[in-house]
């Protein structure tokens, strides 16, 4: 039997003690992962035609970017608690403005999986089925707030892709055009992280800090990888003053820390066939057969 004391039961006193936790938070917006996954779809719908026609609904493009921006309102009206007055309309008008440039961002980032994936086979397969797509879109959109300085909701938009992918990518990372995730689960990018353009990454990949400290909260933390990087499975690269450069090839499994020249391959050193011992014949030297 447990010997431990019981804790009172009666409702009353539970929730006195828990509403003891709750003033320890004061902050609440009333923002959720739910409600940011429903502002997602819609952007979504208004992005890519292949979502609005999944609806089955008769709605036109300018009814779905007025059901976003009410959407939107209710989302950051929380956000803008004690800000000017007029703070929460012009936030949505800012991030309804921002959706053309995303949109062609995305485009370049689908074409780049069209022609650098031979297992993909129209557009609507990547915008619909890529989760590495889904992720760098979310992302996209995450980064424009970030860089309007919104506070919580960037991070509620990447974090609900990582919970629907595996991918996690911070919003305040700099991604250029035509970027690449394939299959994508386990995929890190850090806050300060810079990628250029052309650049694909594989499952796995870790593009992260050597240390964890919050003295280095406004210290770039994370690699640079320049223009047309290919990082395979598994590779980690981390640093801050680590820079992947141009056109080189990270294979699977290698870790790296320091600075990588342009036009490079660095690979991951196999073992040679002579080193590569038959279980079997183990076992049967140990027997003596």
């Amino acid at each position: 039997m447990n010997d431990m004391p019981e804790s009172p039961s009666n409702l009353d006193f539970i929730a006195d003690r828990l509403r003891q936790q709750h003033v320890r938070y004061p902050q609440q917006s009333g923002l959720s992962l739910g409600k940011v996954g429903i502002l997602l779809k819609e952007t979504m719908a208004v992005m890519f035609p292949h979502y609005a026609h999944a609806e089955d609904d008769s709605l036109t493009l300018e009814d779905r970017l007025q059901k976003l921006e009410d959407t939107f309102y209710l989302l950051v009206e929380g956000l803008c608690k004690g800000k000017d007055v007029g703070c929460a309309r012009l936030l949505v008008r800012k991030f309804l403005a921002d959706l053309p440039a995303i949109a062609d961002h995305a485009y370049s980032d689908a074409l780049a999986l069209m022609e650098g994936d031979p297992a993909a086979h129209s557009f609507e397969e990547v915008v619909l089925a890529y989760p590495g797509f889904f992720a760098v879109v979310a992302y996209r959109i995450a980064h424009k707030l970030y860089q309007r300085d919104v506070p919580l909701l960037p991070r509620l938009f990447t974090e609900y892709a990582h919970q629907r992918t595996g991918i996690d990518i911070h919003p305040g990372a700099k991604i250029g055009h035509s970027f690449f995730i394939d299959h994508g689960t386990g995929v890190v990018v850090g806050e300060t992280t810079i990628i250029g353009n052309n650049v694909k990454l594989y499952q796995g990949v870790t593009l992260g800090g050597l240390r964890v400290d919050r003295a280095l909260r406004k210290v770039k933390r994370h690699p640079t990888i320049e223009d047309n990087v290919v990082i395979y499975a598994s590779a980690t690269i981390l640093g801050g003053e680590t820079i992947i450069g141009k056109n080189s090839v990270i294979g699977g499994n290698v870790w790296i820390t320091r600075s990588v020249p342009a036009w490079s391959r660095v690979m991951f050193k196999p073992a040679d066939t002579d080193e590569i011992v038959s279980i079997r014949s183990k076992q049967e030297a140990r027997s003596g057969s």
